[in-house]
Formats: C-alpha cells, sequence, structure tokens
C-alpha cells in the first residue's frame, strides 16, 4: 500500500513539473487569482511595425504619436474597425516605402480614423500618410510634418508601385501642423504609385489639405473632401495620376491660420513645384493630373465667411492639368485662376483644359488669369481664355446647374435636380480622358442624381 502510495505521489509530481516548464515566454503570466489577463480591447500603437498586423473590428486601436509600417510589412485593416487618437499626441500613421496597408472597408462597415476626445477638434489625429517607390520630381526633398529622419524620404523610379488599398475608408479630425507649410494632411501621398488601389475615401474637418498628392502616379475614385481648412485637392511634385468622382465641399467659416503668407485656401490648388526654393517650372516629370465627374463647392460668400477663402481652382508653378465633366460653384476670391507664364502657356496651347464644365462664382473673375506676362509665341489675354474656354473646352460659365441643396453645408446635398444641364452631356474624347480608367459616364459632376455613392459610409454635419 505504502509502495502504490509513494508512485502516485512520484507520478503527480512530475507531472506539474512538467506543465510548470511548458510555460512559454509568450504566454501571458497569470493574473489576480491564477486567470490569464484578457487581451486589451483599447491597444495602444506605438513606434514601428516592422512586421505584418492584422487589426480587428472588435477592438479601437489608439494612435501614439508616429507610427511607421516598414521592413515591407503588411498591415491589414477589416471592415468596420474604428482607429483612433487623442490630441496630446496626434497620432500619425506613416506606411513606408515598401510596405502596404490593406484597408478594404465597405459602405456599411468603413474603416474610420478619428478623434478619441469627447469634444472632438480638427488636429486631434495628425493623419494617414503613403510612402510610395513612384517618380517625382524632387520638389519637396523630405516629407513634411516632423516624420523621423529614418523614414523621411520617399519616391523612387516605380511608376506601377502598389503601397496596398484604402476602400471605404473615413479620416476625421486630422491634421498637424509642425510649423509654417510643414503639415501632415488628411491623406498624404508620397510618390505613391498606380498599383494602389485609393476608392470611396473621404477626409472630414481636417486642420489642413483633405488629399496632397506629392508626386507619383496613383490613380483614385470616390474621393470626398468636406469642411477641410486648406485645400481640398493639393497637387504638386509633378503627380501624373488620374481621378474620377470627387465632391469637395467647403466650411464658410473655416480656414486654417494662414498668418502673414498671404496663402487663401482653395477647393484645388495645382503646382509643380516651389520657384521660391529655386526650381525651374519645367522640372520633370511636370504635374499633370487628369480628372473628371468632379463637384466642387465653395462657401458662397455665406453670412461669417473667412477672409482666407481663395478660388474654386488655383493652377500654378508650371503645373498641366485637364479637368472635365465638373461643375466649380460658389467659390470666393473667383473661378478659375491660372498663374505663371507656363501654366498659361499649356492652357493656351491646348495641352491643358478646363473642359466640358460647368463654372459659377460668389465673387472676384469668373476666369482669372495673371496678366503681364510675356510668354514667347503665345498671345493671351482674359478675354482670350475666356473665350477658349467656353468654345473649343466646351465649358459653360455662369449657368444654373440646378443642384438639390450644395450650399447647406451641415446636410449637403450636391446630386442634380430633374432637368438639371449637368445629367447629360458628359464627354470624354480629350487627351487621356479616353484611358479605360475612366467611366464613360453621361453625366457631368460627382452624382447622376439616382445612384448615391456616398451613401451609408460617409458623413455630414461635422
Amino acid at each position: 500500500m505504502k509502495n502504490l502510495f509513494s508512485g502516485a505521489l512520484l507520478s503527480f509530481t512530475l507531472a506539474a513539473s512538467l506543465i510548470g516548464c511548458s510555460k512559454s515566454d509568450n504566454t501571458p503570466d497569470p493574473g489576480p487569482g491564477g486567470t490569464t489577463p484578457p487581451e486589451s480591447k483599447t491597444p495602444d500603437i506605438r513606434g514601428v511595425i516592422n512586421s505584418d498586423q492584422h487589426w480587428t473590428a472588435d477592438k479601437v486601436y489608439r494612435l501614439r504619436g508616429y507610427v511607421y509600417v516598414t521592413n515591407n510589412a503588411t498591415l491589414t485593416i477589416d471592415p468596420g474597425t474604428k482607429i483612433v487618437s487623442n490630441k496630446d499626441s496626434a497620432g500619425v500613421l506613416v506606411i513606408y516605402r515598401g510596405s502596404k496597408i490593406m484597408a478594404n472597408g465597405t459602405a456599411d462597415a468603413p474603416i474610420v480614423f478619428t478623434s478619441n476626445e469627447s469634444s472632438k477638434q480638427p488636429g486631434d489625429l495628425g493623419g494617414v500618410v503613403l510612402v510610395g517607390q513612384a517618380t517625382g520630381n524632387g520638389n519637396h526633398s523630405v516629407i513634411e510634418g516632423g516624420v523621423d529622419a529614418a523614414y523621411s524620404a520617399f519616391g523612387g523610379t516605380n511608376d506601377a508601385d502598389n503601397s496596398g488599398v484604402l476602400k471605404y475608408v473615413r479620416i476625421e479630425y486630422a491634421g498637424k501642423a509642425v510649423n509654417p507649410g510643414d503639415e501632415v494632411n488628411g491623406l498624404s501621398l508620397y510618390a505613391v504609385g498606380s498599383g494602389t488601389t485609393i476608392d470611396y475615401v473621404q477626409v472630414v474637418r481636417g486642420l489642413d489639405d483633405a488629399f496632397e498628392f506629392f508626386g507619383g502616379t496613383v490613380n483614385c475614385k470616390h474621393l470626398i473632401a468636406y469642411n477641410c481648412a486648406d485645400d481640398d485637392f493639393d497637387m504638386d511634385d509633378g503627380y501624373r495620376g488620374r481621378i474620377q468622382f470627387a465632391i469637395s465641399i467647403k466650411d464658410p467659416a473655416f480656414t486654417d491660420a494662414k498668418g502673414t503668407s498671404g496663402d487663401v485656401s482653395n477647393n484645388f490648388e495645382v503646382d509643380n513645384v516651389n520657384p521660391g526654393a529655386g526650381f525651374l517650372l519645367s522640372r520633370a516629370p511636370i504635374t499633370f493630373p487628369v480628372m473628371s465627374n468632379f463637384t466642387a463647392i465653395g462657401p458662397n460668400n455665406a453670412a461669417g465667411t473667412s477672409a482666407d477663402y481663395g478660388w474654386g481652382m488655383r493652377w500654378r508653378r508650371g503645373s498641366k492639368f485637364v479637368l472635365a465633366n465638373s461643375i466649380v460653384i460658389g467659390s470666393q476670391k473667383g473661378g478659375l485662376r491660372l498663374q505663371e507664364d507656363s501654366t498659361i502657356s499649356y492652357y493656351v496651347k491646348g495641352i491643358s483644359a478646363f473642359y466640358n464644365s460647368f463654372l459659377n462664382t460668389a465673387g472676384g473673375k469668373v476666369i482669372d488669369v495673371e496678366t503681364g506676362k510675356t510668354i514667347p509665341g503665345v498671345t493671351y489675354s482674359t478675354e482670350s481664355i475666356t473665350d477658349e474656354t467656353t468654345g473649343a473646352y466646351k465649358s459653360v460659365l455662369g449657368a444654373n446647374v440646378m443642384l438639390n441643396d450644395p450650399f447647406n453645408n451641415a446636410a449637403p446635398n450636391v446630386a442634380p435636380k430633374a432637368g438639371s444641364p449637368v445629367l447629360t452631356g458628359a464627354l470624354f474624347d480629350f487627351g487621356d480622358l479616353t484611358n479605360s480608367f475612366f467611366e464613360k459616364v453621361a453625366y457631368r459632376g460627382a452624382l447622376d442624381g439616382t445612384n448615391d455613392w456616398t451613401a451609408k459610409w460617409a458623413v455630414w454635419g461635422r
């Protein structure tokens, strides 16, 4: 009997010893009462992510300062996932060269980057930054916004580079001003290549630009800039992509701090380079976006409109462009502004065009051209460029486009009414508009009056 008891005791002791030794370093230490603590449902995300991660909708992820996804890692974010930031650190998510973000939301379950404050304000979130390996012209030598020097370079030689997917994504209350002219935008795209998918993305109540394209070749569809303080679509550094279906809406009272810079806030601000930095305006590759089916709504001289509002479209500093089948109304300082000799020359020569579109303003000149420039081989005036816009470029100035409620900022409705002239007449026969990227729809502007692609996932009244 004694021998049997001793054997049993020895067996129990060995088993307990083996159980104790089986715990790996990856197993959480037991909490009080010997239980394993539950995994956090609100994890803080800091520093560098250098291996694949998967963020799921059952957690809320809080960005603390700058977070860098690097080392060819892929960050996968599930539909319905919420990523937040507090104003004390204004979290910035940087997807660095070679890495990818796979943020595939849905209309019913968008992925949302937003403020974690009870009283949400622009700047609570820093923003989202994609950094690719496509070409640019070096107008900016490093990424803006105070990023770590180890992750500040951008660009390369691969125009087909793939930084992943942003689809059905909202970015709210973003913007981080490090120094004047040195900010993080809602969505910053540095040399992002055409292999990247950006579709159904809204930037809401941003402190600086909504979308800024620094070089690269990324193509986009279904973009919304709503109540952002500076420019809604800002392009420079040789950006050469295509965009179709986009909305820009301005809060009349909200612009960022301009100081004595002389800067203004616009629906579009498109440059090639900054000549103040010593660059020739012809520096290649030249910024040349081709865009169709935009609806851009200015402040329309509403009560309390900020004095810092500028133009519906400001094309300058050597840029080329095509904006077609679009609506630009309610702009404050003027409608279409052309600056610098090369930008004007491209328009006169039929390289750039505001094509087959509608333009109206609440103040200033509908067509506003910098005068006094001597351009070899080009004779122009505001009148001649106005004639070219309404003639060869087939655009209509001053017409009532008959949108439902475009200037109701809290609940805007930019869809056309029955009988609106924008419901028909779209053309895709100018320059790169023939490319298969562009859906050859019949209507002009972002919406056709029947199918609302903003439904469910986009928000208003913020």
